[in-house]
């Protein structure tokens, strides 16, 4: 036999499938980047439709020009509180009200979730009062933490973490449960203790709904942010809403409204982030498994 034939016979197969895998990570990549895009020229037709409705009612005066002031007077607005060294104030206010609720209620949520999932005792005994509470409005609780908590950061806070808990309690009693039951059996015959079991498996199973619920409690957050800052507050967001409603400041309470949602886009943005880091795994896990 030849030595180019020899060769040829023996020549090692290629991976057909790494180049497609490739392609399609490529690929997947440049979507999100189109996607981004495509996202931002949204927001910015969004502002340029409403200065255009704003100022054709300043033209052909359909209503009260005041009721819709344009981007332009907004930002405006925003500057002068910026000159007056209040802007940074107001967000950041928010901004320590809404992380510190939200952060105590994630944390109260996975501790109760484990606990009802853990005991079948305590799920008869706390589900049943959950159900009964949880569909009432944060709005009227609000007097009731102001009663209990005063009129200081405690009530405000702790309005904001209710808030959180009650959505993001079903998110994290759902993904324990939903833990394949053959990992648990199997972690356990290897001599795994109770705490590993959770660590290592429970825990991490119920990650990708604990991060979807995260970003699905956000709205939450921040309505119960709104609502707790409309009383007995002299700073915030929300302040600057109640306040501008009682002096019939349209452009103030459009400001505060618009960085509110800024508020809440640029932080489901890092939960979005960071699910993508944390759960890199369950986005790239088929393309991990035919690459190698």
């Amino acid at each position: 036999m030849a030595q180019d034939e020899f060769l040829l016979i023996n020549k090692p197969t290629e991976k057909k499938y790494f180049a497609p895998a490739v392609s399609r990570r490529t690929a997947a990549i440049k979507k999100a980047k189109s996607n981004k895009w495509y996202k931002l020229f949204s927001l910015l037709v969004f502002f340029l439709i409403w200065q255009y409705i704003s100022n054709l009612n300043l033209e052909h005066n359909w209503f009260n020009p005041v009721f819709l002031p344009s981007p332009y007077m907004v930002l405006e607005t925003g500057y002068s509180y910026l000159m007056k060294g209040t802007l940074f104030i107001h967000i950041g206010e928010s901004f320590y009200r809404m992380i510190s609720g939200f952060i105590i209620g994630l944390i109260v949520s996975i501790i109760i979730g484990v606990m009802i999932t853990s005991w079948k005792w305590f799920d008869n005994m706390v589900t049943p009062v959950l159900n009964l509470i949880g569909p009432i409005p944060v709005l009227a609780f609000l007097p009731m933490f102001l009663i209990w908590f005063g009129i200081g950061e405690g009530s405000k806070i702790s309005l904001i973490a209710y808030a959180t808990f009650i959505p993001m309690l079903g998110y994290v009693t759902d993904g324990i449960r939903n833990t394949d039951p053959h990992l648990i059996r199997s972690a356990i015959s290897l001599g795994a203790t109770p705490f590993q079991v959770f660590t290592k498996i429970t825990f991490k199973s119920a990650l990708p709904n604990i991060m979807t619920g995260m970003k699905a409690s956000l709205a939450f957050t921040f309505s119960a942010l709104v609502v707790a800052e409309m009383m007995g507050a002299s700073s915030g967001l929300g302040f600057i809403i109640i306040d501008s409603k009682n002096w019939f400041k349209m452009s103030d309470m459009f400001l505060a409204a618009t960085l509110i949602g800024l508020e809440y886009t640029i932080f489901h943005g890092i939960l979005s982030a960071l699910e993508n880091v944390i759960l890199k795994w369950k986005k790239e896990g088929i393309s991990n498994a035919v690459e190698d």
